[in-house]
């Protein structure tokens, strides 16, 4: 599956560095990226993709064999491999399935508060069902969707991601592929099994928020046997929105890591 892409660089791109990729989280989208897609496209070309059932990608059923056959396809139609990855939450785990199933693809690995492993996601599983089940009214405008999205979101920021998903007006939908996703859910909260030896040599750093709980020791050895020369980095202030709650912390750790691996 092509998946939809967003693509900025600079006017005369140094073709001696491979490209920087951003996958987005569940119920995400290419854009949540944008400020950091942005800046790193002065000097580097850069690929956003909104994963299969988010943003303008085509829907349908979704693993992460999947999900990571889709990122290859869609960044080799785009002579973009192979490429340095950045995935968030479940574009993390799909950026590192894309490492390990397709190894030569990638240059190097950024994972974003997400471990190889079950875990995670518990609270959107419930989120998804309870969107999915809400019908839709006949007019929605930003005030009413938040209104509306209320009912089963206490949490601003959380509406405001979920608004993006929605096209407003008379007849409003969701844009993107809810039902699949709730469909889906039980394999994005896991991880699948792997053949014994299968790792990823490349250099990855794994960049967990310090109030977040998705990555734990109890996770360090699946960590060490399926990316050998890891490192993980925390930073302090931030859950599991790693990007969106210490911007700049981030972005210090994304160019440093882009400048050594």
């Amino acid at each position: 599956m092509l998946l939809n892409t967003i693509e900025l660089g600079p006017e005369n791109d140094d073709l001696s560095q491979p490209p920087v990729v951003f996958l987005h989280g569940l119920f995400g989208r290419a854009r949540n990226f944008g400020f950091f897609q942005r800046r790193i496209a002065a000097t580097r070309r850069t690929l956003a993709l909104d994963l299969r059932n988010h943003g303008a990608s085509p829907h349908g059923p979704m693993d992460y064999p999947t999900l990571a056959a889709d990122v290859c396809e869609t960044l080799a139609a785009h002579n973009a491999l192979p490429a340095t990855v950045v995935g968030h939450s479940m574009g993390g785990k799909t950026a590192m399935m894309l490492a390990l199933s397709f190894p030569a693809e990638v240059h190097s690995l950024m994972v974003v508060d997400i471990a190889p492993g079950e875990g995670g996601f518990s609270q959107s599983h419930e989120l998804a069902r309870k969107l999915a089940d809400l019908p839709l009214p006949d007019f929605l405008d930003r005030a009413g969707a938040d209104a509306w999205l209320r009912q089963v979101i206490p949490e601003k920021s959380v509406r405001d991601l979920m608004l993006m998903n929605l096209d407003l007006g008379e007849r409003p939908r969701w844009n993107i592929g809810l039902r699949e996703i709730v469909a889906s859910m039980p394999v994005i909260i896991g991880w699948p099994d792997l053949q014994p030896g299968i790792h990823y040599d490349g250099p990855t750093l794994f960049v967990a928020g310090g109030r977040s709980h998705y990555i734990q020791p109890d996770n360090y050895p699946a960590m060490r046997r399926l990316f050998p020369h890891y490192r993980l980095e925390t930073i302090p202030d931030a859950g599991h929105w790693v990007h969106a709650q210490a911007p700049q912390a981030f972005l210090t750790a994304l160019e440093h890591f882009l400048r050594v691996a």
